[in-house]
């Protein structure tokens, strides 16, 4: 007997059985596997089929003759209800149904196309992107002067045997980066004299924004990662952000306005676990905060919470990740978001925020506790977040549900949206629910309270009240 279950990841339930069920078949043994329970409504009430002998035989002949899986059909008892249980195990290959590739990600079956569909299928034959040669590349294309730089940085790590006599092709031998004679992708994003010229948006744009909206001034550092990833350090530092100064005695110190050590680990971490099919690593810099966002969401592994406690290194682009390693560049560990909150706290900055936003994976460092303006009563939380303020602006323009709500954020993980902002912002009376008295309905949605649009609106008013105080945004 089956209760108190929920419908979850890794459940689905369906009054009775259609064949465009297979999508969810599908989709289930493309993920992590599932169970679906045929005879049970939304509220997972049992009420029972009538047709139970004939579902038995129909549905594994179906599953195993169009789909190719072999899967566990049961017939439960619930009182005098039958239902059925069909428990479909994780494919260890990429299945389709008439071509057509799904995958269940939350509560959600989507079908996989474009970018995701490829870096699917490259995962169940086991490679990786940065894995897969690159025909059209050749050594005329690696930067010896990049090789050089990287030589140097392995042996000062001294987590590598010294490169230092080794010749170029010897070197991206050594680092797993040339199969028969050929460069894969890692090497080109990397080494390359131009990645661009193979693959779209390896890049870095820089913006300065004042306001929510308001660009005054930008940069777009290109090139390969290792030379790149120093460049845009050096950007930020002379021509975006705020160098603090103090003096010890006749000694004049400068420091950062945001950690060094934590601009580096992020943007490292947006180089390392990036989607390069996509768009370019985007850096956003504010009054108050700096944010550097990457393409790709987190692995289907890792949870948003588990960033802040010790959890497995799960690298997008494994040969990059390892390249970077052994020159001392991360460590494999997955102790990079650790390593961005212990420099925020040393530096006695706001806890940064991390967050998977528009499709892609979000840091922002804060450079003080953003405070709401005075009318906004005590009892609202004083940290005043970017995906906060976005999700108050979203319900103003209509209710919205969780899933939508989560796809138009970007957001992957519908549990950590509910315990993250939505439960605290319904308890500090900034949104409510269309059906409070039955809070996990698949019809809840939720709209913005008074309080909620009073709270917006004093917090645009106050930032529109600091840009016009701001005498010469941007560098000082």
């Amino acid at each position: 007997m089956q209760k108190n279950m929920n419908e979850q990841q890794n459940i689905e339930w369906k009054e009775s059985w259609h064949d465009n069920y297979l999508e969810w078949v599908c989709g289930f043994a493309n993920a992590q596997g599932g169970t679906i329970y045929i005879g049970k409504n939304d509220n997972g009430k049992v009420f029972g089929l009538s047709n139970t002998k004939e579902l038995l035989e129909l549905i594994p002949n179906k599953i195993k003759d169009i789909l190719g899986l072999v899967v566990d059909v049961n017939l439960l008892f619930e009182g005098y209800y039958q239902y059925i249980q069909i428990h479909i195990p994780l494919s260890t290959v990429a299945i389709s149904l008439r071509g057509h590739y799904y995958y269940r990600s939350g509560a959600i079956k989507t079908e996989l196309k474009g970018i995701a569909l490829n870096n699917f299928l490259l995962k169940k034959s086991g490679k990786t992107w940065d894995d897969v040669i690159e025909p059209r590349a050749t050594l005329g294309d690696i930067d010896a002067t990049t090789i050089e730089i990287y030589k140097a940085a392995v042996q000062k790590s001294g987590r590598f045997p010294d490169l230092k006599d080794l010749s170029l092709d010897q070197v991206l031998e050594k680092l797993q980066l040339l199969e028969n004679g050929q460069l894969k992708r890692a090497a080109l994003i990397l080494f390359a004299k131009d990645p661009n010229k193979f693959f779209p948006n390896v890049r870095i744009k820089i913006g300065r924004f004042v306001g929510l909206t308001d660009l005054r001034f930008q940069e777009v550092i290109e090139g390969n990662l290792i030379t790149s990833l120093n460049e845009t350090i050096k950007v930020l530092t002379y021509k975006f952000l705020v160098k603090n100064i103090k003096f010890e005695g006749l000694l004049r110190l400068e420091t950062l306005e945001y950690p060094e050590e934590a601009l580096k680990e992020i943007l490292l971490n947006a180089l390392i676990h990036g989607r390069y099919q996509g768009n370019p690593v985007q850096i956003r810099v504010y009054d108050n905060q700096i944010s550097i966002w990457n393409d790709g969401i987190l692995p289907s592994e890792i949870r948003l919470d588990m960033l802040k406690i010790h959890h497995a290194s799960r690298p997008r682009n494994p040969l990059i990740a390892d390249a970077c390693f052994k020159a001392g560049l991360i460590d494999s560990w997955g102790r990079g978001t650790l390593k961005i909150i212990e420099a925020t706290e040393k530096a006695n900055l706001p806890s940064p925020e991390m967050t998977e936003l528009n499709g892609g994976f979000e840091v922002t460092l804060f450079k003080v506790t953003p405070q709401v303006t005075p009318q906004v009563t005590p009892q609202v939380t004083p940290q005043v977040t970017p995906t906060k303020i976005t999700i108050l602006m979203i319900l103003i323009d209509s209710d919205q549900n969780r899933v939508d709500l989560a796809k138009k954020l970007g957001l992957k993980d519908i549990r950590h949206l509910k315990a993250t902002y939505i439960d605290p912002m319904i308890q500090n009376k900034l949104i409510q629910m269309t059906v409070p008295d039955k809070p996990t309905s698949k019809k809840q949605k939720y709209f913005i309270t008074r309080k909620g649009e009073k709270y917006l609106k004093d917090y645009l008013d106050d930032k529109k009240e600091k840009i016009n105080c701001d005498a010469r945004p941007g560098v000082q």
